[in-house]
């Protein structure tokens, strides 16, 4: 099972990083509603587990808040590996912007 594990870094505290990341969660949930569904989360403090499907492809993963950077790692499975490289330029794009 492909997995990406990616690191971003950010200024903003980890609550801010946080109320972000869980408000960017929910604008989701509608913008792509058509695209993604069986969207679940879980926080535990500031580390969210999630677990979605989009465009057929189950996925699961965690996000975790620290204090400057946020650790986000999702299991893919193995029909999306040629995806990977993609999925990961869009996360690291959008997070950056999420979190600049």
């Amino acid at each position: 099972m492909p997995k990406i594990s990616l690191s971003v870094s950010h200024q903003l505290g980890q609550e801010a990083a946080k109320k972000r990341i869980a408000g960017l969660i929910a604008d989701s949930r509608a913008r792509f509603a058509d695209q993604v569904s069986q969207v679940a989360e879980s926080w535990d403090g500031y580390v969210d587990a999630i677990s979605f499907k989009a465009m057929g492809f189950n996925v699961t993963g965690k996000l975790d808040v620290q204090a400057a950077q946020v650790m986000i790692e999702l299991n893919l499975p193995m029909a999306a590996y040629p995806l990977k490289g993609r999925i990961e330029n869009e996360i690291l794009t959008h997070a950056r912007e999420l979190l600049a």
